[in-house]
């Protein structure tokens, strides 16, 4: 799987969410759980596009960064987990990434 470049990944910002793109504020309360559907439903690509769904951990609904948005070790281990934590069968492929856009950083998988 390669990774989308950082001018792909600004697009998708900036763009709407879609069945392609999920935004999350934190990896708090029910984010974890939103996340592993969002996983589940890029695995599957009912929409065909044959490319991997993006998710942004530390984005606002619109785009924008979320103050204060720490992109810890500890953050990056729990989401790369959700690829082995036996809630989504079978595992998908999964890239958990740091990434910096915009002067802010993002995990993004």
């Amino acid at each position: 799987m390669k990774p989308y470049s950082d001018e792909e990944l600004m697009a998708m910002l900036a763009d709407l969410e879609s069945d392609r793109v999920e935004r999350k504020a934190s990896f708090k309360g029910e984010a974890p759980d939103k996340v592993r559907e969002a996983v589940c439903a890029f695995a599957n690509d009912l929409a065909g596009h044959g490319q991997p769904g993006v998710i942004f951990i530390g984005a606002r609904d619109d785009g924008a960064p979320m103050q204060g948005f720490a992109v810890s070790d500890e953050l990056l281990r729990q989401l790369a987990d959700i690829k082995t934590d036996g809630n989504i069968a079978p595992p998908p492929a999964l890239l958990v990434e740091k990434r910096h856009l915009a002067g802010a950083d993002y995990a993004v998988i």
